[in-house]
């Protein structure tokens, strides 16, 4: 009875869960989809043109050829499918270049079916869509990809087939996880060699010698010419990889990785004139992260996002309360409470003023106004208020987007709770840690600022806990040291 119980509410939970707004898939104009539907179009084209050349065409040609042509067709539309599924804000330039990969691998099937391996086709193109789109696309890409094979006159070795089918899978799934160039450099090395072993194994005493001297690199089946054009191949589409991320907007784990380098040239600048700020985005980074790890986000994601999300405050550092040394401050010098919210919404402005010129990915500047949303300027309201000024609400709040994924959606909940965890007494207790961070996320909910996120009950649960430890890591004490008269410790 019991275990049906569990099952029931594991059911229940599932069914609430996919009630949530999922988030919105990116639009793409009708020019975009007019080129993508061409390329799907050539593609069943040259999956199904084998049965065109047959004299005289019979009906059974015809049949044969309309059937491959729609599986080819609906094939792509899956592909399509799957890519949009596992990454919503994929942009059309993205889904062209999947497409574009697919009818080049065709095309060279068809064009250098002789000289040139299966291995070299099927395994560059799946690193390149592992790297910027993700393991399942790849995947998808992969199998979409051999089962619209374009069959050819010549024979054909289907052992090597499927050695090149094992090394795209593989590569598909380390390609996704793959954090630094180091590392895409050794999947360049240990494919090729893995590849050459398999070939060995089980193909190659069919093929004569280890090494064919004449037509050294490009010699379909020779086990060593296979072997270095593949490795040859991966190292030129590793040494593209920066040229696909700036030309289709990929954005790779090593990419991030790079971009969170402290030493690059906004996140120098705003650790040397905006310290205060500098500072601040450290402490949300920690809490970010901690809670992006707890929901199963991506965690590379969120660091380098949250790294930039205030760098449009290099612009008035100044007028920012944690930048400031206690002197003075700008706004109550010029006590006009319109035109201080002028300047907090301009921090977003600037931000992305300055992630284009910097030519910040599109996911790394999604952070800078989705993580203030269209929140309430309250302080300044409130003042604005006292003064009877003739206002809005509309007039102090930033103009947005909401947050339009979890990891912005956590930036938001982090920006809200650093303040306030930080402030609070080293003696406080847990539980008023945590009904200070649900208050906190509560008025958030509140204010409609979560509701395209995506974040579900279970989720905020889980990044209030994720708030909670790490504020417990931050608040320990210190010891007194004791000194003596010199200064130095005993």
């Amino acid at each position: 009875m019991k275990n049906i119980t569990t099952t029931l509410k594991k059911l229940i939970y599932s069914w609430k869960r996919n009630q949530y707004p999922k988030k919105q898939p990116t639009k793409i104009s009708k020019v975009d989809n007019l080129v993508i539907f061409l390329l799907c179009i050539l593609i069943s084209i040259v999956s199904s043109y084998k049965f065109l050349l047959f004299s005289p065409i019979q009906s059974s040609d015809i049949v044969s050829w309309f059937l491959t042509f729609v599986k080819a067709f609906i094939s792509c539309g899956i592909l399509i499918l799957v890519s949009k599924k596992e990454n919503p804000t994929i942009t059309s330039r993205q889904i062209i270049l999947i497409i574009s990969l697919l009818l080049l691998v065709q095309a060279t099937k068809i064009t250098f079916t002789s000289t040139i391996s299966p291995l070299s086709m099927f395994v560059p193109p799946a690193l390149i869509i592992s790297q910027g789109m993700g393991s399942i696309t790849s995947l998808a890409w992969v199998s979409i990809a051999s089962l619209n094979w374009p069959e050819s006159v010549n024979n054909f070795d289907y052992s090597l087939f499927f050695i090149a089918l094992i090394c795209a899978c593989f590569v598909s799934v380390l390609g996704g996880r793959i954090r630094s160039r180091a590392q895409l450099l050794q999947l360049s090395i240990l494919v090729p060699l893995g590849a050459l072993l398999t070939q060995w194994i089980i193909i190659g005493n069919e093929k004569g010698s280890f090494i064919d001297n004449q037509q050294f690199v490009i010699t379909n089946g020779r086990i060593f010419s296979d072997t270095l054009l593949l490795a040859i191949i991966m190292l030129f589409t590793i040494l593209f990889i920066p040229l696909f991320e700036s030309i289709f907007g990929l954005l790779t784990k090593a990419r991030l990785l790079e971009l969170a380098d402290k030493e690059k040239p906004l996140i120098r600048r705003l650790s040397l004139e905006a310290p205060g700020t500098f500072e601040h985005t450290l402490l949300i980074c920690g809490l970010a992260e901690e809670a992006t790890r707890m929901i199963g986000g991506d965690i590379d994601l969120i660091k380098t996002g949250a790294l930039y999300h205030d760098v449009g405050k290099l612009h008035a550092p100044n007028w920012f309360i944690e930048n400031q040394d206690g002197s003075k401050n700008p706004h109550d010098e010029i006590d006009d409470p319109i035109r201080s919210s002028e300047v907090l919404q301009a921090h977003v402005d600037e931000g992305l003023r300055y992630a284009r010129k910097n030519r910040l990915p599109k996911p790394i500047t999604n952070f800078i106004p989705e993580h203030q949303g269209t929140l309430k300027m309250g302080y300044f309201f409130h003042k604005a208020k006292e003064k009877n000024l003739d206002i809005t609400e509309n007039d102090f709040r930033y103009k947005g987007p909401i947050p339009q994924s979890k990891e912005t959606a956590i930036l938001m909940l982090a920006d809200g709770c650093e303040a306030a965890l930080r402030a609070m007494n080293i003696n406080a207790s847990d539980i008023e840690a945590l009904e200070t961070i649900s208050k906190i996320i509560s008025s958030r909910q509140k204010d409609g600022q979560l509701k395209d996120s995506d974040l579900s009950k279970g989720e905020i649960f889980l990044i209030k806990r994720a708030f909670l430890n790490v504020w417990k890591r931050i608040r320990h004490r210190r010891i007194q040291y004791p000194t003596a008269k010199n200064n130095t410790f005993s």
